[in-house]
């Protein structure tokens, strides 16, 4: 049902984006040149939703992740993180290869394997604290991204915030493309669904309390902050695919919210020669098939 939500959601706002998407750019150079730069011509629907959103999160969500957060202890908040990321893993996998990442995309499956089980079922990550590869993630919005898709306008959308028209598309596919959510619903378990995109929703907003909160405190214009940050995010994530990504660490939240320009430059990848470094961790894989 949350997943059928989120398709509705998606796939009205790119309706709206197509039936309004001829808005006239300004006629001065210079202003033409702003505009085209920010690539959001639906700027005053999107401040709306965006202002709605604000409103549902200082009014619901914030006040719900903090007494998530102050009732209960890290290692269950982490314990809950770590089963959520796992249930992820072939996702990522599917998408890593879609994209042109076998390595990528075995070292996400090996971390399903391991943590499944080592892990007691994902609780623990196991493979992490064995000193593998980290969760990486990715999507396929950025898979689209990868293949060549423009991204489209910039996009608010109605309670999951921002987004664009090739990233709206990824939303909408996100809906079948799950494996875990469509084995969970071919079991006659969808509640299962439902109840993890609302664990999860709140595991997000709780990892990033403190980054949202600053980023409110040092904002002249937030709508602007965070169109800016999460298009430079999407365009790092992308860059990182591209490249070839070997797992890499996921960023913290308190990283990867603050209102500065996104790295561009991802770790080393595998295919890139990192494979000869000392330093470089080894891959999930190796421990599945430990070498002799």
């Amino acid at each position: 049902m949350a997943r059928r939500f989120a398709c509705l959601i998606a796939a009205s706002a790119m309706a709206m984006t197509m039936l309004t998407g001829c808005a006239t750019l300004p006629e001065d150079p210079e202003e033409r040149a702003e505009a085209e730069a920010l690539n959001d011509p639906l700027e005053p629907t999107n401040r709306a939703l965006f202002q709605f959103n604000m409103y549902l999160d200082e009014n619901l969500m914030e006040p719900v992740a903090e007494g998530y957060r102050d009732t209960f202890p890290d290692w269950f908040r982490e314990a809950i993180h770590n089963f959520l990321v796992n249930l992820q893993e072939p996702y990522v996998a599917g998408n890593d290869l879609l994209q042109g990442n076998p390595r990528a995309a075995a070292d996400a499956l090996g971390r399903f394997m391991i943590n499944s089980t080592f892990g007691m079922l994902g609780f623990r990550d196991a493979v992490a604290e064995s000193g593998g590869p980290k969760p990486h993630k990715t999507d396929i919005g950025t898979t689209f991204g990868v293949w060549g898709f423009d991204e489209g306008p910039y996009l608010m959308l109605p309670f999951f915030g921002p987004s664009n028209m090739r990233d709206g598309a990824g939303r909408v596919a996100d809906t079948f493309a799950s494996p875990t959510g469509s084995v969970m619903a071919s079991q006659g378990l969808g509640v299962f669904n439902t109840v993890q995109t609302g664990v999860d929703i709140l595991d997000t907003r709780t990892q990033y309390l403190d980054p949202i909160k600053e980023l409110r405190r040092t904002s002249l214009d937030e709508y602007a902050a965070i169109r800016s940050l999460y298009r430079q995010t999407r365009e790092a994530a992308i860059a990182a695919s591209r490249r070839g990504q070997q797992a890499h660490a996921t960023a913290p939240a308190a990283e990867a919210a603050k209102p500065g320009p996104a790295s561009a430059t991802p770790e080393p990848s595998a295919g890139d020669g990192a494979g000869t470094d000392p330093n470089v961790r080894p891959s999930a894989v190796e421990f599945v098939q430990p070498k002799p």
